[in-house]
């Protein structure tokens, strides 16, 4: 494992780590809301790695990346974000992996910069637009009933508002080991940062539909924190997607159910 600090939008420094074969087809997991890179442990540390180059970074705000007061609500920001560990990793059209906000995240790419410079893109459980009736629409309430959890400076509130989220991105029980590692992360980013994720209004259903690139949208149909509904918007929106749904799992199918989820994004990006 090699990690990188790479120069983001408005100067930031971004935490990136890089994993399998150098010459091999790129693919960059962006992880969501509250989370880390280490999220995608599970697919870094896979047979992925004999035969893709795999990069996961850390947003802005979260993991070992810098933490401004007040960087969060520009989209340019984070397609820049993006871009940048793009162009200073020389990473040859990758395939982007976005969860959850990371699809946000992914749609704010596309938005300032297309599709040129990438092969193709996987939605994970992932949102496209914020602080409309229409994004609040495809967000569950296991999700809205924590955001005053989320935005608390009182550290004992916080740390049980994301224990419970964190129990919440998956169907069923997890491991007490896999509970307090995510938990651990999850705790990493500061309350400030999680408003300023909530606080913007953006509608990316205009670059969906200009996406031209193959799109596989991944959703759990027990997700209770990002609605299966967004999964089917997206299908609607995006002329080359094909989605593939994951019974008897909530949130996190890359970590619910590893050894599918590898096996599909390597199918995908073998054929993209």
């Amino acid at each position: 494992m090699q990690s990188h600090t790479v120069t983001g939008g408005g100067g930031i420094d971004l935490h990136v780590d890089e994993a399998g074969q150098a010459d091999g087809q790129s693919i960059l997991f962006i992880h969501g809301y509250t989370q880390s890179r280490l999220s995608w442990d599970r697919q870094m540390h896979s047979d992925l790695a004999d035969d893709f180059r795999l990069v996961a970074m850390d947003d802005r705000g979260h993991g070992d990346s810098g933490k401004p007061r007040d960087a969060y609500d520009d989209s340019t920001l984070w397609a820049e974000d993006v871009q940048s560990v793009i162009e200073t990793l020389d990473l040859d059209q990758p395939v982007l992996v976005g969860w959850s906000y990371g699809g946000l995240i992914v749609s704010d790419y596309l938005s300032e910069y297309g599709t040129g410079h990438v092969s193709g893109l996987n939605y994970v459980g992932a949102i496209s637009k914020l602080g409309t009736e229409d994004a609040l629409a495809v967000i569950g309430e296991d999700f809205t009933e924590l955001v005053p959890g989320f935005e608390s400076t009182d550290a004992e509130e916080s740390v049980e508002t994301l224990d419970t989220f964190v129990g919440r991105c998956v169907h069923g029980d997890l491991d007490p080991r896999d509970r307090y590692y995510l938990l651990g992360f999850n705790t990493a980013v500061p309350p400030y940062v999680r408003t300023g994720l909530h606080s913007r209004t953006v509608t990316h259903d205009d670059d969906l539909r200009a996406i031209d690139v193959p799109t596989l949208l991944t959703h759990g149909e027990e997700d209770t924190i990002v609605l299966p509904a967004a999964a089917e918007e997206h299908a609607g929106l995006i002329d080359t997607a094909e989605t593939s749904w994951y019974p008897d799992t909530g949130h996190s199918p890359f970590w619910e159910a590893p050894e599918r989820f590898n096996r599909e994004l390597r199918e995908f990006v073998e054929e993209v």
